[in-house]
């Protein structure tokens, strides 16, 4: 068995299913801080203590128990596939990592060479046409998760509902999937129904973008970035996502969830 992307506290108060580009630098530290009374100095994601994660050998053991038994409350946190994906691109494609380097080394310079796209970079401004390249970076987006080619999918990318699934495939149940559109009231459900060791005032927690400021800014409203074919590969790619966590495909200007997530069909469907 095996829970990859599993976090879960030290005191075993509570286990989440990371999603990446779905708060997750957020929802760590607050586990962090509802164990220890203060965050993580740096990213949660590079903490090797203080809280128990699957990458790390000594944890799986503790995190297999404890989620076959259902023997904490167990939750995940899903996002629009449409500003997702925007995300990503702006994020791990144009953006530099905190290491100071591009993602992945060669990756850019692949989807430059083969797909035409232009990234910018940090002395003119990021200054490129945003537009052209991430409707390029889509099809590569595309590739990459129905062929897998000329790359496997980067987890930043791959659907939500596949992330999910591992935890559900292998023994586990969700107690809660929130979106990251109405964080407090998803977070603060999660809090009310665990222990914590320090109390959590969400209001006053401060949002962890762990990416932000390292590449260029979204210079168009997201519905811009999504003529009908860009609508059209983003549905084949994330179809399950928007039919399970209700979001509206139809309307890449509407970043909200159009109805209730039903966490029986989830469980259902996802088991498969």
């Amino acid at each position: 068995m095996s829970f990859p992307g599993t976090w879960m506290t030290q005191s075993e108060s509570v286990v989440y299913r990371v999603v990446p580009k779905c708060a997750c630098s957020t929802i760590g530290q607050i586990m962090y801080y509802s164990d220890h009374g203060q965050f993580f100095d740096g990213d949660i994601h590079d903490a090797k203590q203080g809280l128990h994660k699957w990458a790390m050998e000594d944890s799986k053991p503790l995190i297999t128990r404890n989620v076959q038994s259902h023997g904490s409350y167990a939750f995940t946190c899903v996002r629009n596939p449409y500003t997702r994906i925007l995300s990503s691109f702006f994020d791990k494609i144009c953006g530099i990592q905190r290491n100071g380097k591009r993602y992945r080394g060669n990756l850019v310079p692949l989807l430059i060479q083969k797909y035409g796209i232009e990234v910018g970079d940090p002395e003119t401004g990021f200054a490129f046409d945003q537009i052209k390249s991430f409707r390029r970076f889509l099809l590569f987006a595309r590739d990459t998760i129905r062929w897998r080619r000329p790359m496997e999918p980067d987890i930043h990318w791959s659907a939500m509902s596949g992330h999910i699934s591992t935890f559900i495939v292998n023994g586990g149940r969700y107690d809660k999937i929130f979106w990251t559109e109405q964080f407090n009231d998803g977070m603060q459900d999660v809090l009310n129904g665990i222990e914590t060791a320090h109390p959590v005032d969400l209001a006053a927690i401060p949002r962890f973008n762990e990416s932000e400021g390292h590449g260029p800014k979204r210079a168009h409203p997201v519905e811009d970035y999504f003529d009908d074919l860009s609508m059209h590969l983003v549905y084949e790619i994330y179809k399950k996502d928007f039919q399970l966590f209700k979001y509206d495909a139809q309307n890449p200007g509407n970043k909200m969830p159009v109805g209730d997530i039903d966490l029986d069909e989830v469980h259902a469907k996802l088991r498969q």
